[in-house]
């Protein structure tokens, strides 16, 4: 099974994913691994606005579908095995998630509670005040860059959509009940 990630930044995507991997056994398969691995290679500070130009850049030159594309090729999408890749932002990608059986979930919670979360996870690509976050936001549900973040169609397209505006235990609870809709223990 492979199941497809997206969702707004603190929404909870990786709890979901840590989860998937740590308790189910999932591979997980990084959007970020990829993109901040090209920005390192072009000598680019790690920041969300480099993060952004870098992937657009990578989708234009290998196709808006990359994210998916670039993990096919890597693990071959074994159908024993379980995989979860991690962000989905473009349509391009949920089309070629589904060409290969996948399914897409995506994680949302309360504007402010995600801030705050990610203030304390404290990345590199999180360093902004509240209201860069918030800008940073509206741009990505709909990047005018024909390349760029399309997160409000992803979001919209979505299979299930978890709201993590509770605990930890509350979300992990949403994500069962789900599993065992898709037959995963």
């Amino acid at each position: 099974m492979i199941i497809g990630i997206t969702g707004t930044d603190g929404g909870g995507k990786g709890a979901v994913v840590e989860y998937l991997v740590g308790q189910k056994g999932f591979i997980h398969c990084s959007a970020r691994v990829l993109f901040v691995d090209e920005i390192k290679k072009r000598g680019l500070e790690v920041n969300r606005a480099n993060t952004r130009i870098v992937a657009n850049d990578m989708r234009a030159t290998h196709g808006d579908d990359f994210l998916i594309a670039e993990y096919q090729r890597r693990t071959g999408f074994d159908t024993a095995k379980n995989y979860v890749v991690e962000s989905l932002r473009t349509t391009a990608e949920v089309a070629t998630l589904k060409k290969f059986g996948g399914i897409l979930w995506a994680v949302d919670a309360d504007k402010h509670a995600r801030y705050e979360r990610i203030q304390l996870r404290a990345s590199g690509t999180d360093e902004v005040s509240f209201e860069e976050f918030v800008a940073h936001e509206a741009l990505e549900m709909n990047d005018p860059d024909p390349h760029g973040m399309q997160k409000a169609k992803v979001i919209a397209a979505a299979d299930h959509i978890f709201y993590n505006n509770g605990t930890q235990a509350d979300l992990f609870a949403q994500v069962e009940e789900v599993l065992g809709k898709v037959g995963v223990k």
